[in-house]
This record gives C-alpha cells, sequence and structure tokens, in this order.
C-alpha cells in the first residue's frame, strides 16, 4: 500500500524552479533514500512532505492524507528531522524530550514512560541529564531523532541526519534506523553517504535539477546503471598498442587509457549482450605478446549508478 505520494509536485521560486512534475510512490514500510546533488530539490521535497511547505502546484498525499488541505490529520502521523536541530539553551535532554511529549499531549505517567522508552531506543538514557547545546553532533541528531519518536509516527523524514557526523556516529545512526524500519516505520531519508543508503535503503530515488531521474529498488538501480561491463588492466608495457588491441575484439565498445595513482590502466567496456568472457581479455593480449600484470572487473555500486546517471546539475 502506498504511504507516500506526489502527482505532478512542482515547487516554484519566482523563475527557478525547484520541482519538476515529480511523481513518487513510496510503500508502507519502504526506507526510501533519496540522493541528488546539492540544489537538486531533496531538501524542497522533503519540507513539502512535512506539511513546511505549500507546492506551487501538483500534490502530495501521506497515508491517503493530502498535504495541504488535511496538514492537521497528516502532523500526527509524520516525524520530521532537519539537517541541523535548533538548540533550546538552559535545557537538559529529559527536559527537553518531555517539553515536546507534552506539545504532542502527553501527560503524567504516560510522558514520563514514554520518554525513558525514547531514550533508551536512541541510546540517549545515559545523557538524560546532559545540556542539550552541550551535545555533539551524533548525539544531536540522536536527540533529535527521539523527539519525533515521541508520538510514534507512521513516517519518518530525514533530511541528511548523518551530515558531519563521525564514522562511529554515522554507524550509530545507521543502526539505529536499520531498528526503527524493522519496527515498521516508512522512512525517507535524503543523504550524500551513498553506501550507506544502499545498505540501510530497500528503494531509491534519484532527483536532478528538480526532476526525478530514476525511482525504484536498488537491484533495479543497479541493473539500469550496468550499461556495460567495466574491466580495468594494467599491461608492463606497451600500453597503446594493448589497448588499440583491445579495440577490436567484437563485444568491446568502449577502451580508455587512463592512470589510477599515478599507474597508467585500460578501462575497457564490455556490451553485456555480446557473450564476450571477462576471461578471454587475458588470453587475448598474452598470445599477442603482452604481459598482463592486472585485470580487474568493477562492481557497479550506488556510487557508480548515481554518476552515471547523473551529470552534476542543479535547479
Amino acid at each position: 500500500m502506498a504511504m507516500i505520494e506526489t502527482i505532478n509536485l512542482t515547487k516554484k521560486y519566482g523563475e527557478l524552479v525547484a520541482l519538476n512534475n515529480l511523481n513518487l510512490t513510496i510503500n508502507d514500510g519502504d526506507c526510501f533514500g533519496f540522493i541528488g546533488p546539492n540544489g537538486a530539490g531533496k531538501t524542497t521535497t522533503i519540507k513539502i512532505l512535512a506539511t513546511l511547505l505549500k507546492p506551487t502546484w501538483g500534490e502530495a498525499r501521506i497515508d491517503g492524507k493530502v498535504i495541504g488541505y488535511q496538514n492537521p490529520l497528516i502532523r500526527p502521523i509524520i516525524g520530521y528531522v532537519p539537517d541541523f536541530m535548533g538548540a533550546y539553551d538552559d535545557m537538559v535532554v529529559s527536559e527537553y524530550l518531555e517539553f515536546f511529549a507534552a506539545c504532542y499531549g502527553l501527560h503524567g505517567n504516560q510522558r514520563m514512560t514514554v520518554v525513558r522508552d525514547v531514550l533508551d531506543l536512541t541510546d540517549l538514557a545515559h545523557k538524560a541529564n546532559a545540556e542539550v547545546n552541550g551535545l555533539s553532533r551524533g548525539m544531536s541528531q540522536r536527540l533529535s531523532i527521539a523527539r519525533v519518536l515521541l508520538h510514534d509516527p507512521k513516517v519518518l523524514l530525514l533530511d541528511e541526519p548523518a551530515s558531519g557526523l563521525d564514522p562511529r556516529a554515522r554507524i550509530e545512526i545507521r543502526e539505529l534506523l536499520k531498528e526503527l524500519r524493522r519496527m515498521g516505520k516508512t522512512i525517507v531519508i535524503s543523504s550524500h553517504i551513498l553506501h550507506e543508503l544502499a545498505e540501510l535503503c530497500n528503494t531509491v530515488g534519484i532527483i536532478e535539477q528538480g526532476e526525478l531521474v530514476f525511482s525504484g529498488s536498488v537491484d533495479e538501480i543497479m541493473s539500469r546503471a550496468s550499461m556495460g561491463k567495466v574491466v580495468h588492466i594494467i599491461v608492463d608495457e606497451r600500453l597503446e598498442e594493448a589497448a588499440q588491441l583491445l579495440a577490436t575484439i567484437n563485444g568491446i565498445t568502449k577502451v580508455d587509457v587512463t592512470a589510477i595513482n599515478g599507474r597508467p590502466r585500460i578501462d575497457v567496456t564490455i556490451d553485456l549482450d555480446s557473450g564476450l568472457m571477462v576471461s578471454e581479455l587475458p588470453n587475448r593480449l598474452i598470445t599477442k605478446g603482452f604481459r598482463v600484470a592486472s585485470l580487474q572487473e568493477e562492481q557497479v555500486n550506488l556510487e557508480t549508478a548515481f554518476m552515471r546517471l547523473t551529470k552534476g546539475l542543479v535547479s
């Protein structure tokens, strides 16, 4: 069942088109990774879904409710985590959470129980009496997530939650998000740390210049990006001659001579439908007198898929 839908969602700032007819479907329980260069429209989309911005035209729905017309019904079922949390001076962590729990209508023993539960879930119990404005960036992000869990929302909207975190804090946030997904939350997360999205998300969307380039499963994006099998070859000598030989082989669509760490290499692209096997390439070179120092097939991951499917454009 679709939990989030956008239909021709468009947002303009004067003449600037931040979003251009965005059509997305995110199902209940999905963890959706939103990918795109800075200025592509990710934050604008998330703010519209969080009911903080009105679209210029088009429609967005959460759990069947229309943003802009049914916001009072939408806000209780969503939790929005911006990229930076505003600190509250002179508040400690437990007071901060109790304040927001009261805003959500939780009182008495129920409020104390919920605050204790989210502190345990986000591994912040040991920071309950620490001042909010003295927390590290990683702890602040965990507190921001704890805050939006107080009312047990169905949907979490996270804008760059791992931005600026050290490696340990990123791992801790990732494990927390995995646990929230296991709890059945629908999660939308924008990030530039693509290998972590591949590990966390089951669906992804790539946005560029306000337009959706791709939306689907991680496996589908890998398949679409695999326009050819890329093989890196290093020979001991006669590099240009080896490249010319490889270019004559049926099934090879592209040959580039590049350098990695100062060492020249040949990058070969093989047509996936040609039937040419990677294992044939060393034999072709060796029979012509070339000495092959190394041969490695490039693995397509979310980062290489992103680079192949985008041009780095912004709105």
